[in-house]
């Protein structure tokens, strides 16, 4: 049988022929260099390639080498702090071998071969095991166990199991009929990890931004898109995420952002102090890094593996956060490999399936019980930015989100440029996880945190009419009470909704921090109302001087912030008429 060859080259597309018995993305090698591709067509006997990697130089009758296996990712112990490429390589052994530019059909696998692990087995010989089993742990980083797990399809009587240090690829144990166990094992990135069963998304993914917490809030396991134009703070907010959230793991994918401003997260990232552990964030965070300057294939391919390695870490047990930067990054990718496909266009050139691949990777996101022993529970949360062009959410890769995500935070180039961060616009952004996350805020917060979230999307929302009157005829026709709104709503605003990213005491925001700021605002609109009720104009109630308190008692650290907080519930209530409580 002729051994196949190129018979076609369309930019990152390659056509081969003949190629006979290949499946449907299956990895070939392509060329005389080996460059690495998956084949995403086949007609007769001709298959359709997309390749990884810069085809400049390819030519026509150079040699296509079928490898008999999908795209997978090497799961185990060393993939948290490693920066891999859009395919798992990783990109600091890829710099040992062809230096700061990378070569072509240069290959490194995801997990460092020499290194040695101390494996500590928690099942003995003689025991069944079965898929997703616990054997083991590995202290992968200080503090943090890292679960050894039976691979899927992988059953049976465990003949023997020791400890010892183990490179991933060593035997740590082995079943009856022979079956070897390894610390690491390999998953196609395109199919998700199996589970046990899903679990209600009834727990909060607590962000530490409070517009975000009280207002918007995520449930652990759901979905977010964060869309926002050029300047408005979604990478910021993504790395403010990764820092304070409350996430075991962070896997952060760089899908298609400029070179530069993957070069800033890369050395951000690597000066973050996670607060709770007191070290680098990058103990807990996989680093994903494909720039808009890489080929457009292995851009379409980094969010799979992104999301294949925060199912792992779910399946151990853990709560994994994945970021992804941006989706429409990847969605031009998809565009473009369609149109080389010469595929029907759909709506402003993107593929007709573009609503059907998103909801498929959105879908990854989930709260489950794993397989195997013992129980285990995760949870792995998608927030993906979405940039659309001049910041029109009626593009199609924003619309596509919207059908399948449960929370939007869209950001607001306007509040921006007014320094309010996060610049979130709390009349698009919507949550549809708060009421079944509202009964843990009203139990592990405070009983009346659904109440005063629904008071102050109220007043916002009045705000936003009396404003818009207020630009026709001006503050001083509006009647006492709606200025008093005005003024609440801008307490709101700056005291509550705003955040300084740059003070280590506004940075994060406890859920606690943010109830008793939101219930100081609004018990100072309630009493300043009583007030007006009483015949006491507006203008006498000198409001400005409690607004600039509760600003500054944002920056309060937490150790003086109990008795701030109380002096300026002192002088609130010193507002309201004697017998009226506020």
């Amino acid at each position: 049988m002729s051994e196949p060859r190129v018979a076609r080259i369309t930019g990152a597309l390659v056509e081969a022929r003949p190629l006979r018995g290949a499946s449907l993305y299956e990895l070939v090698r392509t060329g005389e260099r080996g460059l690495l591709g998956e084949i995403i067509r086949i007609q007769d006997e001709t298959a359709t390639v997309q390749v990884y990697e810069d085809t400049t130089g390819l030519r026509l009758g150079e040699p296509v080498r079928p490898t008999g296996q999908a795209l997978t990712i090497e799961l185990g112990p060393g993939l948290l702090g490693a920066v891999l490429d859009g395919i798992g390589r990783p990109l600091a052994r890829l710099a040992e071998q062809t230096g700061s530019f990378l070569g072509l059909g240069v290959m490194a696998p995801t997990l460092d071969p020499e290194r040695r692990w101390p494996f500590q087995p928690t099942v003995a010989p003689g025991g069944h095991v079965a898929t997703g089993d616990v054997l083991g742990v590995v202290e992968e980083r200080p503090e943090f166990e890292h679960r050894v797990l039976v691979p899927n399809g992988v059953a049976g009587t465990l003949a023997e199991i020791a400890a010892g240090d183990y490179t991933v690829a060593e035997a740590i144990g082995r079943l009856e009929d022979g079956t070897p166990l390894r610390l690491a094992h390999r998953w196609p990135v395109r199919q998700s990890r199996p589970f046990a069963s899903r679990l209600p998304l009834d727990r909060p993914f607590v962000t530490g931004q409070r517009v975000l917490d009280f207002l918007f809030p995520v449930a652990e396991g759901g979905s977010v898109a964060v869309p926002g134009g050029f300047g408005t703070g979604k990478t910021v907010i993504e790395q403010s995420l990764a820092k304070y959230a409350e996430a075991d793991v962070v896997v952060y994918v760089g899908c298609g952002e400029r070179g530069n401003e993957m070069a800033e997260v890369l050395s951000e990232f690597h000066k973050l102090e996670d607060p709770r552990a007191g070290r680098s964030v990058m103990d807990r965070t996989i680093l994903v890094v494909n720039t808009s300057n890489m080929p457009v294939a292995a851009r379409e391919a980094s969010v799979y593996v992104g999301v294949t390695m925060a199912e792992f870490y779910r399946d151990m047990g853990y709560r994994v956060a994945v970021m992804a930067d941006s989706l429409s990054r990847w969605a031009e990718a998809l565009r473009e490999l369609s149109a080389r496909l010469q595929e029907m266009p759909g709506e402003e050139g993107y593929p007709t399936h573009l609503g059907n691949r998103l909801a498929k990777w959105y879908e990854r996101a989930g709260r489950t019980t794993a397989l195997g022993v013992p129980a285990r529970r995760g949870a792995v949360t998608v927030i993906s930015a979405v940039s659309p062009p001049g910041g029109d959410f009626s593009e199609p890769v924003t619309q596509a989100s919207l059908r399948v995500v449960g929370t939007l935070w869209a950001l607001d180039a306007a509040l921006a440029n007014q320094r309010q961060f996060p610049a979130v616009d709390w009349e698009t952004s919507y949550s549809l996880y708060e009421a079944q996350t509202g009964p843990w805020f009203a139990a592990e917060v405070a009983p009346d945190w659904p109440h005063l979230r629904r008071e102050m999307m109220e007043l916002l929302q009045r705000d936003r009419e009396l404003r818009e009157i207020a630009g026709l005829v001006g503050h001083d026709a509006l009647q006492d009470r709606d200025r008093l709104l005005l003024e609440t709503a801008r307490v709101i605003r700056e005291a509550v909704l705003g955040q300084n990213a740059f003070d280590p005491n506004d940075a994060s925001s406890p859920v606690g921090k943010t109830h008793r700021l939101a219930s100081l605002a609004l018990r100072l609109h309630h009493a300043a109302q009583a007030a007006l009720e009483a015949g006491t104009p507006f203008e006498r109630l000198d409001l400005a001087p409690i607004r600039q308190r509760l600003v500054a008692l944002r920056l309060t650290s937490s150790a003086d912030f109990p008795d701030r907080a109380g002096e300026i519930e002192s002088a609130i209530v010193a507002l309201a008429p004697r017998g009226e409580a506020p």
